[in-house]
């Protein structure tokens, strides 16, 4: 049996993963986060390619940042400007730079999704859901579980059963 790499690790080797992609519960790409120093400076490329800001800015205190989301067809591009010199994302834009941060998939059922995922030896930053955009709740993966790329999972309040 070969080694299992950083990308197939925790992910079913036989044809049971083909359905598990349909219960998920991932609806589609929720958006992709780039950070920057200043949502006005990150801003320009996306204005000049004459897309607009949805909305007001939100700051999202549990994260430390605020947020300029732009719409793109039924997925985001949202802008991270740190808030909190001591918060992980401004460690993250010190130690990286601007620019992609994190992408996001839309799932109907939060914990469902943890639950999940754990169970296929996921690792999470955090299992408890936190406050995101929007009135949206979120979590995020180790990077080291995605291939050196922040999940994040996010909940809107309309996607929830039940709700």
């Amino acid at each position: 049996m070969a080694a299992q790499s950083w990308c197939t690790k925790g992910v079913p080797s036989d044809a049971s993963f083909q359905t598990t992609a349909a219960h998920l519960g991932l609806i589609h790409l929720d958006h992709v986060a780039i950070l920057t120093p200043s949502l006005d400076e990150g801003s320009a490329p996306y204005l000049a390619l004459g897309l607009h800001p949805e909305g007001e800015d939100e700051l999202v205190a549990s994260q430390g940042v605020k947020v300029r989301a732009f719409q793109l067809g039924d997925t985001l591009i949202e802008l991270l400007e740190p808030q909190d010199a001591a918060s992980p994302v401004a460690a993250f834009l010190e130690k990286r730079g601007p620019g992609l941060h994190h992408i996001a998939f839309r799932v109907a059922d939060l914990e469902a999704e943890i639950e999940r995922l754990s169970a296929l030896g996921a690792r999470f930053l955090n299992t408890e859901p936190r406050p995101g955009r929007a009135g949206s709740r979120v979590a995020f993966l180790h990077p080291k579980w995605g291939g050196s790329t922040l999940i994040e999972l996010v909940e809107h309040p309309t996607a929830r059963p039940g709700h």
